[in-house]
């Protein structure tokens, strides 16, 4: 149970050398405001009315204890929290693209940035949004898109925990000023819970740090002889119920600590970067316009077929409104049309997309081109999805693309990089691509949480399959609440939402290395399977990179595919890579006799100091890595035989930054590639392990490019 009090009141009475406190997201919603790190206290504050002079007075809270097990939601008590959490999203989230009807504009560049210090509630008490931020303290200028952490020389912003702030002034165009317009703000992602001003006014908030947010803002803008103000507030704050998880720890020993010291803990081994991570834009549409497009493709005989639904949004939405459907080739020429809100839509002799390792031409893109005019003034809408046509199907032994097995050749990767942290940066996304062709994988998981659009965009286009992945990381005993399953079904949602239209994601993944041998975590990973369920209309498999004993997990039973991650030889029997091979194949096969379900190895690999030589090989050094990669290699050839076995995903692509800890020497090193995207001696295994899965040699390599 949660004991909900006064937190001077807690406070006084604790007696421990460390207390845990965790934001209760449902209190914070119930006080419609925004959780505030106060010093010693985490506070409830509700944020100010547009209009007031002041902010309301915030009420203080403190969680007196973590949620016990029989606190998780049972089987009844699962599918309750289901029902009372209906689809919480508003419209649609099409990607901005400009087009005869729709104009963007971007925000990216130098914003003014400010934390909170000491006082988290100032902001929000002295009402910064209200005027431009240079004028509530000493600013400094930050990149957007970027981590605010790496990009100062001071250690206090680098390990922040709490509310900063950003703004910036822009124009909006007088021809904006129209009410056939709509204008929205729309942020790619923000890290973690996010509440946006435009003019002072409270235009948008949003709880979660990686998937887009709007707003129509359009009321919002100055006249335009005024220049215009956007403020945001940010507060990286982890909790129990937040996704990613994590917990506030004080440290009440005075004879260690001072007053008030704490601490943000982890349950996840990536560092916790922050800020306004991806692009922030305006756009426009018409006031009636397409607000959702979704796409399902199938493939009878040599025939694509498109089935297709638009949703119309704004005002005054005529019942008769007329759409049109044009499917285009990659050259622009119409070979398709329909006309009406949904549909079916068949193109002959399809060109079907494929992994670029399965075929001459990859990553086959169509156009699907929508016009509608839905208002009562006929303005025409147009929008242009890129879509491509391809199946996936999975059997009790194979996964299937279009109809013929596929084999995941990969890595889990992140979003990091130096200086910018995660922020969306074109040069490495870029670089990224290259390397993933030049090793020759097909494949990558979005481990631990959704990237960027436009890193998703080149999967798309180039070829490459997308196991697509929530920011449900680090899942245990005191997180199967009722208020992480509310958050957590929200955010498959929104996953869901923005990824349904692309081929390159074949699978959904609902979570990493959760503690699912807990019988708590059946019920609550049901309702996050079903909900997924729902969502996508083209049914793609659901699975989880588990991480426990086969024989206790109660989570595969709701998935498609069976994905694990093991370490043998590094975090058990460091140095014995001799032993891999046996406790791998005694791994998997178990798996596949409790699941009957495909299986694949979604992480293995060890720590390595890039230039770090030893032989023979001890555990830091390239040798050791290549040989436990080897050995990993011989087992997966043995499991291939047996016609279950369907992928091998490396940890890591490239080494990325955590938290300091002295098990990590300056981040994990698990990377085949270093942080700044060189290679170490295991990516030139990895790359001819890959082409030799493809072709029967690397000298005589075809694979297709």
């Amino acid at each position: 149970m949660y004991f909900l009090t006064s937190a001077w009141e807690a406070f006084d009475r604790g007696s421990s050398n460390s207390r845990h406190v965790t934001m209760a997201s449902a209190a914070r919603d119930r006080a419609g405001g925004a959780v505030l790190l106060c010093g010693t206290l985490l506070m409830l504050a509700t944020a100010p009315t547009p209009g007031t002079a002041t902010a309301r007075r915030a009420s203080v809270i403190m969680v007196k204890s973590l949620p016990r097990e029989d606190d998780a939601p049972g089987a009844a008590a699962a599918a309750k929290v289901a029902r009372e959490t209906p689809s919480s999203l508003k419209g649609g989230m099409l990607y901005p693209r400009d087009s005869e009807s729709r104009e963007t504009k971007e925000l990216s560049g130098m914003w003014s940035f400010r934390t909170s210090g000491s006082d988290q509630d100032a902001g929000f008490r002295e009402q910064w949004y209200s005027k431009p931020l240079s004028q509530t303290g000493p600013v400094i200028p930050m990149p957007v898109p970027a981590s605010y952490n790496d990009i100062t020389q001071d250690a206090a912003i680098r390990d922040y925990v709490g509310w900063v702030w950003y703004d910036r002034e822009f124009f909006a165009p007088t021809r904006w000023r129209t009410d056939d317009l709509r204008v929205v703000l729309r942020f790619g992602s923000a890290h973690y819970y996010t509440i946006v001003w435009v003019n002072g006014q409270r235009a948008v908030s949003h709880d979660g740090g990686h998937l887009p947010f709007e707003a129509d803002v359009g009321h919002l803008l100055s006249d335009g002889r005024r220049g215009n103000r956007v403020t945001v507030a940010i507060n990286n704050t982890l909790s129990p119920f937040t996704l990613p998880t994590g917990s506030i720890e004080y440290k009440n020993d005075t004879n260690m600590y001072p007053p008030g010291y704490f601490v943000q803990n982890l349950n996840f081994d990536f560092f916790n970067y922050a800020g306004i991570h991806r692009t922030v834009l305006l756009y426009t549409t018409p006031a009636t316009y397409i607000d959702d497009i979704t796409v399902v493709t199938d493939v009878r005989d040599a025939v694509g077929v498109v089935r297709y639904n638009l949703t119309l949004g704004g005002r005054d939405l005529n019942p008769s409104a007329t759409c049109k459907v044009v499917i285009r080739d990659k050259e622009g020429t119409a070979i398709a049309k329909s006309a009406g809100v949904q549909g079916e839509v068949k193109v002959a002799d399809a060109i079907l997309w494929w992994p670029f390792t399965m075929h001459p031409q990859p990553g086959y893109m169509y156009t699907f081109e929508a016009r509608c005019a839905a208002g009562q003034e006929g303005v025409e809408d147009v929008y242009r999805l890129p879509f491509g046509i391809r199946t996936v199907n999975v059997t009790k032994s194979e996964f299937l693309i279009n109809g013929r097995p596929f084999y995941f050749m990969g890595f889990g990767k992140h979003e990091d990089a130096n200086i910018r942290g995660k922020g969306l940066d074109y040069a490495l996304i870029a670089k990224d691509f290259n390397l993933i062709r030049w090793l020759g994988a097909n494949s990558f998981r979005t481990s631990h949480y959704p990237y960027a659009e436009e890193i998703m965009d080149q999967a798309d286009r180039q070829g490459v399959v997308v196991i697509d992945e929530v920011p449900a990381v680090g899942l245990h005993k005191e997180n199967f609440a009722k208020q992480t399953l509310q958050h957590h079904l929200v955010v498959i949602e929104e996953l869901i939402r923005r990824d349904k239209n692309r081929p390159s994601v074949v699978m959904w993944s609902i979570a990493n290395e959760p503690s699912s041998n807990l019988a708590v975590s059946n019920d609550y990973f049901k309702a996050v399977a079903e909900r997924a369920r729902s969502l996508d209309v083209s049914r793609r498999p659901l699975t989880i990179a588990l991480s426990s004993a086969a024989a206790k997990d109660v989570a595969h039973q709701h998935l498609d595919v069976v994905m694990v991650n093991r370490y043998f030889g590094w975090y058990s029997d460091p140095g014995r890579a001799q032993l891999i091979g046996r406790q791998l194949l005694a791994c998997i096969e178990e798996w596949r006799n409790v699941s009957g379900k495909p299986v694949m190895v979604s992480e293995y690999g060890a720590d390595t100091i890039a230039g770090m030589h030893m032989d023979p090989p001890y555990v830091f050094t390239e040798e050791y890595q290549v040989q436990l990669i080897g050995e990993y290699h011989k087992a997966f050839d043995v499991l291939r035989k047996k016609g279950y076995f369907v992928g091998e995903l490396i940890w890591n692509f490239a080494d990325f930054m955590t938290a300091q800890t002295i098990t990590r020497v300056v981040g994990n090193k698990k990377g085949i590639l270093t942080r700044d995207r060189q290679p170490k001696a295991s990516a030139h295994v990895i790359r001819r392990r890959y082409h030799q899965l493809v072709n029967s040699s690397l000298d005589d390599c075809a694979i297709y490019w």
